[in-house]
């Protein structure tokens, strides 16, 4: 640890109480997959659901945190490997205040989610990945980013000129070109429904 650097969590309520107040069970619900693989899709209709269900909770989306904290991020590997460095601790802390934090980035390697994972901690990191074929997600691509890619025009793109590694043993894979965003959002439900209840 650092010099000259003194942490107070002994003088903060815990986690515990925060959770026992809330009546919920706080977790990272992170959502991996290409771009238009409808990761904010999902997301934004979870925290919904939950928030309909008395959950609280909130969404972390890759293009708002790079519009923010992590505007000095390019999209090297080693700018990657940061920018999901800070998210994971930020998960952290939200996870310390008894909040169910919803991810949703692509996060491409399992070099990076792996860091992740070891931040936020392996009980609390719920891994979802949404996995439509690459031709289904170019043509979902409102904003252009493909095929700007395919032109050159973008360099290091995920799926094109950036590899994409599927995780290894996610909690829950979803190919969202074959179900809809309600059948979606009731499959991660249910998924998740025992872990964060208390």
């Amino acid at each position: 640890m650092a010099k000259n650097i003194y942490p107070v969590f002994d003088r903060i309520y815990d986690r515990k109480v925060k959770e026992e107040i809330l009546r919920q069970s706080a977790k990272v619900i992170w959502f991996t997959g290409l771009s238009s693989s409808g990761k904010t899709t999902l997301a934004a209709n979870l925290e919904k659901e939950l928030f309909f269900r008395r959950f609280f909770c909130h969404v972390l989306d890759g293009d708002n945190i790079r519009m923010g904290i992590n505007n000095n991020l390019g999209f090297s590997e080693e700018d990657r490997m940061e920018n999901i460095r800070r998210i994971a601790e930020a998960s952290k802390l939200l996870i310390n205040t008894g909040m169910i934090t919803i991810c949703s980035f692509i996060s491409p390697t399992n070099a990076i989610r792996s860091l992740a994972r070891k931040i936020i901690g392996e009980d609390d990191f719920i891994e979802i990945f949404l996995n439509p074929p690459l031709e289904v997600c170019e043509n979902r691509d409102t904003k252009g980013l493909y095929k700007k890619a395919r032109a050159g025009l973008i360099q290091d793109f995920t799926g094109i000129s950036s590899p994409f590694e599927a995780p290894e043993n996610p909690d829950l894979e979803i190919d969202t070109s074959t179900i809809s965003i309600k059948d979606s959002v009731d499959l991660i439900f249910n998924k998740i429904i025992d872990r964060i209840t208390l």
